[in-house]
């Protein structure tokens, strides 16, 4: 008789315990997803180093207008992104990841500017900057250890050939990251002209949709 309470006893117990076991375990899986997934939200986590690229969204362009309301400036169909995740870049959402933004490149521009006949370059300058993307798909492009966010303009114009420079006027950028369509956007990040002619307008106003962004080409999403 005391064998089989003792054996009851230790069964009850058993079954407690087992549910107690597998509640432990769940939060553990949650908790293994990063920022930046693959795949799907909650997918496989991008791994440190991975290389993250994007081109210009399908039908859009990447402009850098005058004003912030206006349509006269530069006009570009062509733009992509490159960037690095870095080490320890990628930590478990909800967070922050970074990255370094090592490429970004302007082709297949025009301009409507009074007295411009054509667009000869435009060049993104100090090369890289740090990204960040926090969970709420809150985008922040700061400088790197070269100097200012920075980009240098050649035109040809009634003139000759001008060059003009310009800096982010806030000293960053601020985008937003969307797991709709895979995508990071700019709209109206102000631009000064710091050095050139005055053909070129004072202040300039940039937005870009970027999409797909994705790594070894799965789509990246923000968790």
């Amino acid at each position: 008789m005391r064998m089989r309470s003792l054996l009851t006893v230790t069964a009850a117990g058993a079954a407690f315990a087992l549910p107690v076991a597998v509640a432990a375990s769940a939060p553990a899986a949650a908790a293994d997803i990063a920022v930046l997934t693959t795949g799907s939200v909650g997918g496989t986590n991008v791994a440190d180093g991975a290389t993250i690229t994007a081109p210009l969204a399908s039908g859009t362009t990447a402009t850098l207008y005058s004003t912030a309301t206006g349509t006269t400036g530069i006009t570009c169909t062509t733009s992509q992104f490159t960037a690095t995740v870095d080490t320890g870049g990628n930590p478990t959402a909800p967070g922050t990841a970074t990255e370094s933004l090592t490429g970004h490149t302007f082709s297949d521009c025009t301009s409507n500017n009074v007295g411009v006949l054509g667009v000869t370059s435009i060049t993104v300058n100090n090369l890289a900057y740090t990204t960040s993307v926090a969970s709420d798909g809150t985008v922040t492009v700061t400088p790197g250890t070269a100097g200012a966010i920075q980009t240098t303009v050649v035109l040809r114009t009634l003139l000759g050939s001008v060059t003009c420079v310009y800096q982010a006027t806030n000293g960053s950028l601020a985008g937003t990251a969307s797991n709709t369509d895979n995508s990071i956007a700019f709209t109206n990040q102000q631009f000064t002209r710091s050095s050139g002619s005055s053909l070129c307008p004072s202040s300039g106003f940039w937005t870009a949709k970027y999409a797909p962004v994705t790594t070894g080409g799965e789509s990246v999403y923000v968790n």
